[in-house]
């Protein structure tokens, strides 16, 4: 099938118009929303530094020590940082299920808004009881908990399926970005307007994306007056129709007894613990190890995640070449990059443990960090090659589980480092033996194919998913 120079099958309007397709406007806002959601969520690991550190100022001939407003130790600070996750944990599967009811675009957004309305109140209620505080913030993961499955129903009605990886690797990247910003400009906003303004800004910010959010983005595509008709007719046909009789019942044994459910499970759990003892107690490491202050350890937490939105793309790209090429069958491509994601990332944080230079140990984490968005192209989509039809719902199990890590690792992380900085070196080690693990887990067990008890419920769409395949290759020859 060939088209012209100036317009694409896809919707009538030059690659160039990015903005004119809407299902691109969709990614772009997603990407913000989840930009936003993790700004709320990050932002307090640099905020706890500043409220629980003594501090020195030297103004003119003046030198001023000022007494940090909190005396929590290292284990009540533990408990604090992995508040968010135990609220965070329980909505996962729910809100896969709710955004089926309710809707996706509504949910996505109402979750993100709610937990930026409960991060205004966070000064107040730290300053009156810190058991308020992990209420509140446990509150908040109960909000943003739902945020990934409902992205998953989202584009289950918007992306084709030769454009899934592409959007939803756009939308996700936003996490990374958000953690770049809450990283950085938390640091900055504690040494120049105090901690409180921390969360006013990010809690403000939730409520301005939320009013864009539901004014530009519609459920469906049907649903938005915006669309052009072309592109609504290319995802209509791309998706086809899904026997939803098929979907009222699940085969919850099936689901529960296959290993590469389990495998891509354990991953996630794995991985996250690596992600989580980073993305938590990066900010105390640095000032326990070599002392730095607010304004280093915000510019110096946020270097880990600029390279990984680049990684996830690149590393999408080369997956899906691999796969149309045949080099490598779905099943390897998806072990390769898990494997490169556990092993480089284990490896690198125990070269963190034993490094002495501030600009090695970052240097080690920032490698580890990008490294692991291979994941993202390895058990990461699994779920899409062994139940395409029951994605979301698989994600939401496995994110049920793989969150977990974030209310164990800080915790862990403050048990073990009590009185001595090298007892850093024992947490390092540890995240990198359980992340081993889970990747040997999933190299043993995980798997490619679609499973028998999805591939029955098979959508109607299947037909025109492989026509677009061949017509996409088709055009490749022509042009």
């Amino acid at each position: 099938m060939s088209t012209s120079s100036s317009k694409t099958r896809d919707g009538n309007y030059p690659t160039c118009m990015f903005w004119r397709k809407r299902r691109n406007v969709v990614a772009v806002l997603a990407f913000f929303g989840f930009l936003s959601s993790y700004t709320l969520r990050v932002n307090f690991s640099v905020a706890i530094v500043a409220m629980t550190t003594n501090r020195t100022t030297v103004r003119g001939d003046i030198i001023i020590n000022e007494v940090s407003e909190f005396n929590w130790d290292s284990k009540m600070r533990g408990y604090v940082l992995s508040s968010f996750f135990y609220g965070y944990v329980t909505t996962q599967f729910i809100g896969g299920w709710l955004s089926m009811k309710i809707g996706g675009q509504k949910l996505f957004g109402l979750g993100i808004v709610m937990a930026g309305f409960l991060t205004l109140l966070t000064p107040w209620a730290s300053r009156t009881s810190v058991y308020l505080l992990i209420v509140l913030r446990i509150l908040e993961g109960i909000c943003e908990g739902v945020t990934v499955p409902c992205m998953n129903t989202m584009w289950s009605k918007w992306a084709p399926p030769l454009e899934r990886t592409k959007l939803s690797a756009m939308a996700i990247s936003g996490c990374y970005f958000g953690t770049v910003v809450a990283m950085s400009l938390s640091a900055f906003l504690a040494e120049k307007l105090g901690w409180p303004s921390i969360f006013y800004v990010f809690g403000s910010t939730s409520i301005i994306w939320f009013i864009i959010w539901i004014r530009f983005v519609s459920e469906t595509p049907a649903e938005d007056p915006r669309i052009s008709k072309s592109e609504l007719d290319y995802i209509s046909q791309s998706l086809g129709s899904v026997e939803t009789e098929h979907m009222t019942t699940q085969p919850w044994k099936d689901i529960f007894t296959t290993l590469p459910v389990w495998a891509i499970i354990v991953c996630n759990f794995t991985d996250d613990w690596g992600f989580y003892t980073i993305l938590t107690q990066l900010p105390t490491y640095l000032k326990d190890m070599f002392g730095y202050d607010l304004g280093q350890i915000g510019f110096l937490s946020c270097l880990p995640y600029i390279a990984t939105p680049i990684v996830i793309t690149l590393s999408g790209q080369l997956a899906d070449w691999l796969r149309k090429t045949e080099i490598f069958t779905t099943t390897q491509v998806r072990k390769i990059f898990t494997s490169v994601a556990c092993v480089t990332q284990a490896f690198l944080l125990i070269a963190v443990s034993h490094s002495s230079s501030v600009t090695v140990a970052v240097f080690c984490i920032i490698l580890g960090v990008a490294f692991q968005a291979c994941g993202f192209s390895g058990y990461g989509v699994n779920s899409l090659d062994i139940a395409p039809q029951r994605a979301g719902l698989i994600t939401g199990i496995s994110n049920t589980v793989g969150p977990m890590a974030g209310i164990f690792c800080p915790i862990v992380a403050g048990y073990i480092v009590t009185t001595s900085a090298d007892q850093w070196r024992t947490v390092f080690y540890v995240a990198s033996c359980i992340i081993l693990f889970g990747g040997a887990f999933y190299c043993v067990f995980g798997s490619g194919e679609v499973q028998a008890w999805d591939a029955k419920t098979k959508s109607a769409g299947s037909a025109s998913y492989e026509l677009l395949i061949q017509e996409s290759d088709d055009d490749e020859k022509q042009h």
